[in-house]
């Protein structure tokens, strides 16, 4: 072939192909926009991988944008919905406080109520995405490729390790937090270190959790277990995400299986017999960041690349969601160049309100249920039980849950 460079022209080109990315390009060449995404690692395989402890609560509006992205369906089971939620406050191995408060979806009023969000392991998501990314003729996928992003007015070149190069009307960031792009914009960011640790993995038990999730409120950070679809390896299994000081989580990610058990059984409680962790143990620090705009010349950013936050609501993933769904609205109208300053302007301001919110929101939790003062345990306890004998707050606190917030704020 000589040197010839093969060209490739589209009108969005995503780096990064993880959850956020892969489901936009799925929205994007679903809806007809001819994209491209490409990942610096290979896609796993298509066989089912193994078991490895990491789900993900897909909130009603993520659902949405998986569904009209052709990505749902492809799930290879149901997704384990969750029906009610149950929060507690306490201390590691006592009994929680009488005063909590439960939510359920059935009372939830909320629009087409149903459950409050699914769990979705990730290696389930991973399989639908591969499989309605190789479907859509109007996407390029190219992984494992490394992506060379030069960006003018005009619009933006990607020259791949491939040897190919891919001209793009718009160029998304979704390469996670240390997102290269973002900083190669010089977009700088603000962050909070919440000095712990956050530990992630699944435990099996032997009794049906029946669809209710439970979070904890222990005075190091709170203790959340989501209850997983069953499967024939494990018929009641749950997620866990518990969030603990750096020093005691380092402790308890070190300990054998059964001390391990201990230890979330300890904080989780006996209401769904002995507790047996299963899969791998993941742990990340725990630490919040938001950039100072989610936009440069030609680029926009989604997900991680524009916002982490403390998982004590499970909103991390949803919010990277409602980005995709944003910027996928606004790309599809079709009338406009998708790069454009103004449309750009359209997607931040549609987006960083909510991430804004969900930040301060989150923060704000943190600091209320992460913290073992008596009073403000008191408060906390009286505040629980209150709201749960107040329907319309609680149903709006059930609508946040659902990921319905954030929808006011599409233009």
């Amino acid at each position: 072939m000589g040197g010839m460079t093969q060209t490739i022209d589209v009108a969005v080109c995503i780096i990064g192909a993880g959850p956020v990315g892969a489901s936009l390009a799925t929205a994007l060449a679903a809806g007809g926009l001819p994209t491209a995404v490409v990942d610096s690692a290979p896609l796993p395989p298509m066989e089912l991988p193994e078991f490895d402890g990491r789900a993900y609560a897909i909130a009603r509006a993520s659902r949405d944008l998986l569904e009209a992205a052709g990505v749902w369906q492809h799930l290879p089971w149901a997704p384990g919905p969750i029906l009610r939620i149950r929060c507690a406050d306490g201390l590691p191995g006592e009994a929680p406080s009488p005063l909590m408060l439960h939510f359920d979806a059935a009372e939830a009023e909320a629009p087409s109520a149903g459950p409050f969000g699914w769990m979705v392991e990730a290696r389930a998501l991973r399989v639908a995405l591969n499989a309605r990314m190789r479907e859509l003729a109007h996407l390029v996928v190219r992984a494992p490729a490394r992506a060379e992003v030069t960006r003018t007015p005009e619009g933006a070149t990607v020259r791949l390790s491939t040897g190919e190069v891919v001209r793009a009307r718009l160029v998304v960031a979704a390469e996670g937090r240390r997102s290269p792009l973002r900083q190669q914009a010089g977009i700088g960011t603000a962050g909070y270190d919440y000095g712990q640790l956050g530990i992630v993995g699944a435990i099996a038990h032997e009794a049906p959790h029946e669809g209710m999730a439970l979070e904890q409120f222990l005075p190091n950070g709170p203790f959340a277990q989501l209850p997983l679809a069953p499967t024939p390896e494990h018929p009641n299994a749950s997620a866990i995400v518990w969030s603990e000081k750096r020093a005691i989580a380092e402790r308890a990610l070190a300990l054998p299986d059964a001390e391990y058990g201990r230890e979330i059984q300890r904080r989780m409680g006996n209401h769904l017999g002995k507790v047996t962790p299963i899969g791998r143990r993941w742990s990340y620090p725990l630490t919040a960041m938001h950039a100072m705009r989610y936009t440069d010349t030609r680029l926009a950013l989604v997900g991680d690349a524009a916002h982490g936050i403390h998982p004590i609501a499970g909103q991390g993933l949803n919010l990277g969601f409602r980005d995709a769904a944003a910027l996928a609205a606004l790309l599809l109208r079709g009338e406009e160049d998708p790069g454009s300053p103004e449309l750009l302007a359209r997607y931040q301001a549609a987006r960083r309100p909510d991430a804004l919110l969900m930040l301060g929101a989150t923060h704000a939790l943190e600091r209320l249920f992460g913290n073992s003062l008596p009073p403000l345990r008191l408060a906390r306890r009286l505040g629980m039980a209150a709201v749960d004998r107040m329907p319309r707050l609680k149903a709006a606190f059930a609508r946040r849950a659902m990921g319905f917030a954030g929808q006011g704020l599409r233009s």
